[in-house]
């Protein structure tokens, strides 16, 4: 477990007898996330605590092959570790497009044409208005129950003790408590560059970072698994900030 320095302020802490495991971007990188898992499975048994909450900070499906493998992973690992899945922007176009095959254009600029493939349809690269009705009716009908009901009860946001985990990060000057859902998915530079405290320190991902950033009032947990070969794993117990 690698310990990273923080600056001399009064650190923010997560309740005692409670270790947190965030795990960034997945992007269908099934492999990786079994490897994030037995990292996680090493790490307890080494230091045992009386409390570990998972928290995968979402973007679980397209770019890479094996979206269906992670959400089947991530089912399974709920069933038996007390975990929190937090919803993605690109989890919000998977569901959408099974009402609204119109998205398709824009979801597939984001890699959505993998998680099809992933689920056994083979998306024309071109589709017309009737291939995207069709192809969104036999996703609706592929898609099995379990994962419907996975991805609908996604939530928005975490809190636990001094830090606030969320996909993309929040508005500034908005209370945490108000923040817009397409905020949490989606934002970027007015959240990046803002260099103030916010409610409590925020974790996330959605932009990719090539180390964790670890700041005063945000940590960046994406490191581009997709492309880098990199799932980050950030560890928080007590005032400590690690990596496993």
């Amino acid at each position: 477990m690698a310990l990273v320095s923080r600056s001399k302020k009064a650190p923010p802490q997560v309740p005692s007898g409670t270790r947190i495991y965030a795990v960034g971007d997945v992007h269908g990188r099934a492999d990786l996330l079994a490897d994030v898992f037995a990292r996680i499975d090493a790490d307890q048994r080494a230091y045992p605590v009386g409390r570990a909450i998972e928290i995968f900070l979402g973007d679980y499906v397209d770019r890479g092959p094996a979206s269906r493998e992670v959400i089947e992973r991530l089912i399974a690992r709920a069933a038996a570790r007390e975990t929190v899945c937090l919803r993605g922007n690109h989890e919000a176009f998977m569901l959408d497009f099974i009402g609204n095959p119109a998205v398709l254009p824009e979801w597939q600029r984001y890699g959505g044409l993998s998680t099809l493939i992933s689920y056994g349809l083979r998306p024309a690269m071109s589709a017309d208005e009737g291939q995207r009705a069709a192809l969104a009716k036999a996703f609706g009908q592929t898609l099995p129950r379990a994962h419907l009901s996975f991805l609908r009860g996604l939530k928005p946001t975490f809190t636990c003790g001094d830090f606030f985990f969320v996909h993309a990060g929040v508005r500034p000057g908005v209370a945490l408590a108000k923040q817009q859902e397409s905020d949490l998915l989606w934002i970027r530079e007015d959240f990046l560059l803002h260099e103030e405290p916010f409610e409590k320190v925020v974790v996330h991902g959605h932009t990719p970072v090539a180390e964790p950033d670890v700041r005063d009032n945000r940590i960046n947990i994406d490191t581009g698994a997709y492309a880098t070969n990199r799932l980050t794993c950030l560890v928080l117990e007590g005032d400590s900030v690690a990596f496993v």
